[in-house]
C-alpha cells in the first residue's frame, strides 16, 4: 500500500503564520492544473505498482479547484494506479469554500473526507491571523457538510497564541465536540522565518509567544479530549475509535509516498525527493516532459533518525525490534540515552515497544533528539 500527496499552492490569502509554499495570484492555475497531471504521468513508476491506499489534496487551499479539476486529477491516478476500493481521499479545505453548491458538486467526486481550516471559532482571532473566514462559517461549513452526507470531517484548531485565553480555547473545543467532529488535528502557534507573524514580532507589533500558555493549553487539550473518548493516536492529532486519518498515519508509520505538485515531498524508503518551491519554474520544467525534483539517499542513520522521530509521535510508538532490521543491534545503543527519560517518567516501555507518557508528549521533539544516532 502507498499513497498519493498533491500540494496545490493558492490561497485567497496569506495567513500572518503559514511557511506553506502557496501564491495568491490564481493567474496560472490552468497551466499548473496541466503540469499537474504531467507529473503524475511521469512519476507513474516510482511506486514500484503499489496498491494506492489514501490520496491527499493538501496546499494552499485545495478547496479553489472545482469538481471537476479534482476529477481530472484523481482520474488521472486512477489510470495509472490501482486504487483501493476503499481508498481514503482527503481534501483540505477553508469554511468559506464550502457553500451547498460547492458540497453537491464535491459529493459527484471520490473525496470522502474533509480537513476543514477552522482555527478558530472567534473572529477576533481569526482576524488576527488573517484568515478568510469567520466564526459562524467555520460551524455552518460543518453543519452542511454533514447534513450532505460527509461524516468523515476533521478540523484544525490552533492554541499557544496571544489572544486565546484558556475560556476561550475551552470554548473551541467544546464547540468541536459539540459538532460531533470524529477527528481534530491541533498545533502550537509557531513563529516561522520569513511569515508576517515572524516580521510583526521582530519589529514589536506583536508579543512573541509564550511557551508555558503553550504547554498549559496543550494539557487542556489533552485532558478535554481523553474526557470526550478521543484517542490521542499522534502528538497533534485526535480520533474517536476507527477515526484515524489513514494517510499520515502512514508517513509515520514509513509507508512510501508521491508528493505531487511544486515544494511536494516523496519517500520511497530508501531515498526522499522534493520538487521545487516555484509555481513558473514548476510549470516550465514539466512542460519540459522533465521532473524538478531533487533527491537525497538516505543513510542508516537518516532511516534510524527518521523512525525514531516519527514512531514516538504515535500510539503505536518505537518498536525496537524494527529498529534493529533498518541496523542490527541498534536497539542496544539507545539504552543509555534513554535512562534519564525512563527514570523521570517522560517515556514507557511495554515488551519491545517504547511510547511517549502524557507528560514526555511536551517534549517529544527534544526527547527523539536525545535518541538520535
Amino acid at each position: 500500500m502507498a499513497g498519493i500527496y498533491i500540494h496545490i499552492p493558492f490561497c485567497k490569502q496569506a495567513c500572518h503564520y503559514c511557511d506553506f509554499h502557496f501564491s495568491t495570484s490564481l493567474k496560472y492555475k490552468d497551466e499548473l492544473l496541466q503540469a499537474l497531471v504531467k507529473e503524475i504521468n511521469l512519476q507513474k513508476t516510482y511506486l514500484a505498482n503499489e496498491t494506492i491506499e489514501t490520496i491527499y489534496f493538501g496546499g494552499g487551499t485545495p478547496s479553489i479547484l472545482s469538481a471537476n479539476e479534482l476529477n481530472l486529477l484523481i482520474g488521472t491516478i486512477s489510470n495509472l494506479h490501482t486504487v483501493a476500493a476503499n481508498a481514503e481521499i482527503t481534501i483540505e479545505a477553508n469554511p468559506d469554500d464550502l457553500d451547498k453548491a460547492k458540497l453537491q458538486a464535491l459529493r459527484q467526486t471520490d473525496i470522502n473526507r474533509f480537513s476543514i481550516g477552522i482555527q478558530s471559532f472567534f473572529d477576533e482571532d481569526l482576524e488576527w491571523m488573517n484568515r478568510v473566514h469567520r466564526g459562524n462559517e467555520a460551524e455552518a461549513a460543518v453543519k452542511r457538510a454533514q447534513d450532505i452526507g460527509f461524516e468523515n470531517i476533521t478540523v484544525d484548531l490552533i492554541y499557544g497564541y496571544p489572544l486565546l485565553s484558556d475560556q476561550k480555547w475551552k470554548y473551541n473545543l467544546d464547540k468541536v465536540f459539540a459538532l460531533d467532529i470524529p477527528h481534530v488535528s491541533s498545533y502550537s502557534m509557531t513563529v516561522e522565518p520569513q511569515t508576517a507573524l515572524a516580521s510583526f514580532i521582530h519589529k514589536k507589533k506583536q508579543p512573541a509567544m509564550n511557551d508555558q500558555q503553550s504547554a498549559e493549553q496543550f494539557i487542556l487539550l489533552m485532558d478535554a479530549m481523553q474526557t470526550h473518548s478521543f484517542e490521542h493516536y499522534e502528538i497533534s492529532n485526535f480520533c474517536k475509535p476507527g477515526h484515524y486519518s489513514r494517510h499520515n498515519s502512514n508517513y509515520w508509520k514509513g509507508v512510501k509516498y508521491l508528493g505531487i505538485g511544486p515544494s511536494a515531498h516523496s519517500f520511497n524508503g530508501e531515498s526522499r525527493q522534493w520538487n521545487v518551491a516555484n509555481n513558473a519554474k514548476y510549470i516550465q520544467v514539466l512542460e519540459k516532459n522533465e521532473l524538478s525534483a531533487e533527491t537525497e539517499v538516505l543513510t542508516e542513520a537518516d532511516r534510524l533518525n527518521e523512525y525514531i522521530m516519527t514512531s514516538l509521535r504515535t500510539i503505536w510508538g518505537l518498536d525496537l525490534d524494527k529498529l534493529n532490521t533498518i541496523a542490527a543491534g541498534a536497539s542496544n545503543q539507545l539504552n543509555s540515552p534513554a535512562q534519564r527519560f525512563f527514570e523521570n517518567g517522560w517515556i514507557e516501555q511495554k515488551d519491545r515497544v517504547i511510547t511517549l507518557s502524557p507528560m514526555g508528549k511536551l517534549y517529544a521533539d527534544h526527547i527523539a533528539s536525545e535518541l538520535f544516532f
